[in-house]
């Protein structure tokens, strides 16, 4: 934290020009800046490459007490905690992969700190929890908050947690202020945010999701054979540039790097199932495009900044529009046109029904998933603690989160639960037929892409999908 200095816009701007080098904000950054000094809660929107970390990593400076910034990934926390401590701000991060002499060397520097990076996981374990609870907390930072969404059910259930953590911190301090960021999310989504972390009164920043440089091309397929070839294409035609390729499961990111490589293209599978270390060393090369080529699933690329990622490639489709926005944004960063290529299977399926029979696995899982909670609940006691629970039932936290996300459970502290009394379930969106429908529409890509995170443009045509090509051709 910068030695008395008060909480105002000119020191801000210095501690801009001070540690980063830049004699201006960004908008809308100055105004996002502006709000958390005042102690107000957030909701931030800005696409990717915008400057979102900028926005709560220099108040963390300039208010007293250690800023937590509850990040999802690895790689992301990494990435930005390498970059603080280039520019001699105090940060640290914590998570499973740690070893344990490193971590117990930060538990020991927490009071030192001006930022700790930690997984929802880390925030609320056994171990970290009682010592923040004896800290002065500056702020409560959400980063890739549409992750709540996205994640918070099934995958990442701690997420249902995150809203009762500020009440407990606080107790007998200055009010926390509350702020989480993403890059992508519907009106719904924004105000399921808003709902899980408790926000109060929050302001909204939002910033059109529009990226000028990226062009937007989807491909239909008809066979395996044919969306490989596709793949090979795309890579021929961008040279020696780097990109990403992205693949539903670990299987098939694999599988097409086998076929890659023996086609003579340097490519390398990153997945969730791969020792950490050889993780790392992928981003590495990547970032240092010693590697150009990587095939991977939708655990790489978040937050790891490289401006020139020139092309990203869905070998299928995603499950969401929003990891599709997501995971696009990380082309083009430095402003350069950069290319992007979505490949569909041919709408029966019965030529290449690939892309069919994964949504219909990743739905029914999602039914079980729901049908197993729904079954659980009457073996619930009408409240008590996850921990008690997780003793005779291992699924305990996925069932109380899925339960938290129809209405039928309250948490009272990130621990304790109580069910809610003659409340009836409410249904659980799914954004496959939204997938679906950006597929298929015969508008501009960008139209529809704004239209869906609440930014309409009935006469807005971006001039550079393929859409728009096709139209003016």
């Amino acid at each position: 934290m910068l030695d008395s200095q008060p909480l105002d816009l000119e020191s801000a701007r210095y501690a801009l020009k001070q540690f980063w080098g830049y004699d201006q904000f960004r908008p809308p950054q100055e105004d996002v800046v502006s709000c958390l000094l005042a102690g107000q809660d957030a909701l931030v929107l800005l696409p990717t490459g915008a400057g979102k970390s900028i926005c709560f990593q220099l108040p963390a400076l300039l208010r007293p007490g250690l800023t937590l910034v509850v990040s999802p990934l690895v790689s992301l926390m990494e990435n930005q905690v390498q970059e603080l401590r280039q520019r001699q701000i105090k940060a640290a991060l914590l998570h499973s992969q740690l070893s344990p002499q490193l971590r117990s060397q930060t538990l020991d520097q927490l009071r030192r700190l001006d930022l700790l990076y930690l997984s929802p996981e880390s925030l609320l374990s056994s171990t970290l929890w009682p010592r923040l609870c004896s800290l002065n907390i500056g702020y409560l930072i959400i980063d890739e908050a549409h992750c709540i969404s996205q994640w918070g059910v099934s995958f990442r259930p701690v997420y249902r947690r995150l809203g009762t953590v500020r009440s407990i911190l606080q107790q007998g301090q200055d009010p926390i202020p509350v702020a989480a960021f993403t890059a992508t999310a519907t009106p719904t989504v924004q105000q399921e945010i808003q709902t899980v972390l408790q926000l109060q009164r929050p302001r909204t920043f939002r910033v059109s999701p529009y990226r000028a440089n990226l062009n937007l091309r989807v491909q239909v397929t008809c066979s395996s054979a044919h969306r490989r070839r596709q793949v090979l294409k795309l890579i021929q035609r961008q040279g020696q540039s780097s990109g990403l390729i992205y693949t539903r499961s670990r299987r098939d990111s694999e599988a097409l790097v086998d076929w890659l490589r023996r086609q003579r293209v340097r490519s390398v599978a990153y997945h969730a199932g791969l020792p950490p270390e050889r993780r790392r060393q992928i981003e590495a090369d990547w970032l240092t495009a010693t590697m150009p080529v990587v095939v991977c699933t939708s655990a790489f690329g978040m937050g790891i900044n490289k401006p020139d990622c020139r092309w990203i490639c869905h070998f299928h489709a995603p499950l969401s529009v929003a990891a599709y926005v997501q995971e696009i944004g990380r082309a083009g960063r430095d402003g350069l046109r950069s290319q992007t290529l979505l490949l569909v299977s041919e709408p029966t399926g019965w030529l290449d029904p690939q892309d069919q029979q994964q949504q219909r696995y990743f739905a029914q899982q999602r039914r079980l998933q729901q049908q197993q909670a729904q079954r659980l609940v009457t073996q619930l006691p009408a409240q008590g603690t996850l921990t008690a629970l997780q003793k005779s039932m291992p699924q305990a936290e996925m069932v109380l989160s899925m339960l938290h996300s129809t209405g039928q459970l309250r948490w009272i502290d990130p621990f304790r639960y109580v069910m809610t009394a003659n409340a009836a379930p409410r249904p659980q969106k799914t954004d496959r037929s939204t997938m679906k429908s950006f597929i298929r529409t015969r508008h501009c890509r960008w139209r529809w892409i704004l239209g869906y995170f609440g930014f309409a443009s009935a006469t807005f045509r971006c001039g550079h999908c393929d859409r728009c090509r096709t139209r003016a051709g």
